[in-house]
């Protein structure tokens, strides 16, 4: 795969690029509760609930279209390589399979499968919808005073002892709620 991200000429980079990130973003989320009305974080940390959960609803809709498009490129080209290789085979007009020189079935050949360009394109419009999910999630927990630390330990809750990184956060046991 391309490697699509970098880190600028002299910067050392954090620990955790997630983690980091998260933080940033989750510290510029609630220094924008004392912005203005121009601030369109502080609308949706001010305003109606109503108007930030839709917009937590709509982009997770959008993530899951977007997903859709990606395995929708994905299935299209394999299906046109296993298509191509078929044909190559003689499989297509009734030839019998390869055989090696001790006249034993051959090994079939690897499938190779060329994404388009349009597969990577909408792998990129997904990377974009996920990242707003996250943003306007962030801002809901923001909006109702639940802190990274809380988040990554109800994450955490998530995994086994084994599973989780030490020294990761956990939730005192009063506080764990499995559904409702």
């Amino acid at each position: 795969m391309v490697d699509k991200t970098y880190i600028p000429e002299g910067e050392v980079p954090p620990a955790s690029q997630i983690g980091a990130t998260l933080e940033a973003l989750g510290a510029t989320i609630a220094a924008r509760r004392e912005a203005d009305e121009a601030s369109y974080t502080h609308r949706l940390l001010t305003g109606s609930v109503d108007g930030v959960l839709k917009k937590v609803m709509e982009e997770a809709g959008e993530v899951a279209l977007a997903a859709k498009d990606v395995e929708g490129w994905a299935t299209s080209s394999l299906a046109a390589a296993v298509a191509l290789q078929a044909a190559g085979d003689g499989a297509a007009d009734g030839q019998s399979e390869a055989l090696d020189q001790g006249g034993a079935a051959a090994e079939p050949e690897a499938l190779s499968v060329q994404l388009p360009p349009e597969y990577g394109e909408a792998v990129d419009h997904l990377r974009y919808e996920a990242a707003d999910v996250v943003y306007h999630l962030l801002v809901v927990l923001e909006r109702y005073g639940i802190s990274l630390d809380e988040f990554a330990a109800e994450l955490n809750m998530r995994m086994t002892d084994e599973e989780c990184p030490a020294g990761a956060v956990r939730l005192h046991g009063e506080y764990v709620r499995r559904g409702k």
